[in-house]
């Protein structure tokens, strides 16, 4: 009988990592090792790193040092890093954290299931040597589909070794199954549309480290929808880097709008949102199929960074305020209801108190869902770093502070817009409770308007009859704050 092997993925960062995780875990399962939730219950705890921005490093690597003790008092004999900080630094990384037994790339993914049974063996596997990942693909995308790079995520199981055929007649082909496992129960999924990007934001470092864009193919896509559906999922979130790009290496910059409705078809998915807009590829077709087709959230992630146009341009970015407010009102001229989140970063180098009032002043009109604010750092090996005019660390978290404050003023305004309501929320969670000696349920959910983690949520006056995975029609009573407080319409369908 062979010896029982075991293994927990912690993830940090963003959905896309989330669902590097669950390939990883297929990967490790297909090959017999026992997926366990807590690390403490691990031979290896696999850590998932983010290396977007300082403060998310910080986090990997206190994961990382906490996974580290568990060794002294536990089951687990071994820590690796994996993930976007492990690729980035690799082994500057292994030599700066040598608590972690292992460091490993995105390359070494396609073997990990050997990397780790080296590693807890007590073996050492070097640590990658960091490469611009940009540099392994074409230049020209139509050139790329067929390159022999490692594209987390992206994975399928190999197609089946062909039968006994008659010569010259190939095997059938058809969609392959996804090379993933989930991690949870939860009815919401994400979905790799691509990876990589092709822009060239002065302020990012994410291309180097995650390569060219790449889209993958649509029948992959549809394919492990269909075999996300079966396992339970009722929405699905499309990720990458730059949704908009979808399509254009494989001949069609509106393959997007084409693949949506076929996704929102898939029997058993009751939702399908689309997540990473840019504001400067938005098509006026993309935005009728988001705004108009069933199934489809009327979502809008758009990363508009900013509004002054002087930072922008210093940002390597296109628009204004005026203009993304006309963005706004197409969209809203289409869909009402319509949910918009963005992200901005104050205190670029160069940017002036006129800058930071033009932000303000489209944030003020915006009517945003979710803002989310960071103060800028440098990030080695961008652009940016090279720029002069560097604003005084103070300057930076005064001006941070204060829009933090504006926007957790303005989205609580905008959920209150949205009292009277009525909305369809898909229950993510019920729990039980104790108010005042009489028990009763507390159930939680999300209205198109409000993705996974980044956004406000539902919470429902009654949970009575719910149960998470299913679309419950609920008019919204109140506010707490970005969150809704909604009474359920159809508690007698919802319990049937």
């Amino acid at each position: 009988m062979p010896e029982r092997r075991t293994v927990a993925l912690v993830t940090l960062g963003c959905a896309r990592n989330e669902v590097d995780s669950e390939e990883l875990a297929g990967r490790l399962a297909a090959d017999g090792w026992e997926l366990v939730e807590d690390a403490a219950d691990a031979d290896v705890a696999v850590v998932n790193t983010c290396g977007f921005v300082e403060a998310a490093k910080k986090d990997s690597v206190d994961a990382l040092l906490e996974a580290n003790d568990l060794k002294d008092h536990g089951r687990t004999q071994a820590v690796v890093a994996v993930g976007c900080m492990a690729e980035r630094y690799g082994k500057e990384l292994a030599e700066a954290l040598p608590e972690a037994d292992g460091v490993l790339g995105f390359d070494d993914y396609a073997d990990i299931s050997n990397r780790l049974q080296v590693i807890l063996s007590g073996g050492s596997v070097e640590a990658h040597t960091p490469r611009d990942r940009r540099k392994l693909l074409p230049i020209s995308p139509a050139e790329r589909q067929n390159a022999d790079v490692a594209l987390p995520g992206h994975a399928q199981e190999p197609a089946p070794a062909p039968a006994d055929l008659p010569e010259g007649l190939a095997p059938a082909s058809g969609p392959r199954a996804p090379l993933r496992r989930r991690l949870d129960t939860s009815p919401v999924a994400s979905v790799k549309l691509a990876s990589g990007c092709d822009r060239r934001c002065s302020f990012c470092a994410i291309p180097s480290f995650r390569g060219s864009f790449i889209s993958r193919r649509p029948a992959d896509v549809l394919g492990e929808t269909r075999w996300l559906a079966e396992q339970g999922v009722k929405e699905i979130m499309l990720v990458s880097e730059n949704n908009t790009s979808y399509g254009k290496d494989l001949g069609d910059i509106r393959l997007l709008e084409t693949l949506l409705p076929e996704l929102a078809a898939v029997d058993g998915i009751e939702r399908v949102r689309v997540s990473y807009l840019q504001p400067a590829e938005m098509r006026p077709g993309l935005i009728d199929v988001l705004t108009s087709t069933p199934k489809v959230a009327p979502y809008f992630d758009l990363s508009f960074q900013h509004s002054a146009p002087d930072v922008l341009r210093a940002m390597r970015r296109f628009g204004d305020t005026d203009r993304f407010l006309e963005l706004l009102d197409t969209i809203r001229s289409k869909a009402p209801q319509a949910g918009v989140r963005s992200n901005f970063i104050v205190g670029f180098p160069g940017e002036s108190e006129s800058d930071f009032q033009e932000l303000e002043r489209f944030l003020t009109h915006a009517r945003l869902d979710a803002i989310g604010v960071f103060g800028y750092s440098d990030e080695e090996g961008t652009e940016a770093v090279t720029y002069e005019n560097k604003l005084d660390e103070d300057e930076i978290a005064q001006r941070l502070a204060h829009m933090q404050a504006l926007a957790e003023e303005l989205t609580s305004q905008r959920a209150e817009e949205r009292v009277g309501e009525t909305l369809e929320v898909l229950v993510e969670s019920v729990e039980a409770f104790d108010e005042d000696g009489e028990d009763g349920e507390g159930a939680y959910g999300r209205a198109a308007h409000q993705a996974p983690e980044t956004d406000g949520q539902v919470v429902f006056t009654d949970g009575t009859g719910l149960v998470p995975g299913r679309m419950v029609m609920a008019k919204v009573v109140g506010t707490l704050g970005v969150d809704l407080v909604a009474e359920p319409l159809d508690l007698e369908e919802a319990a049937g």
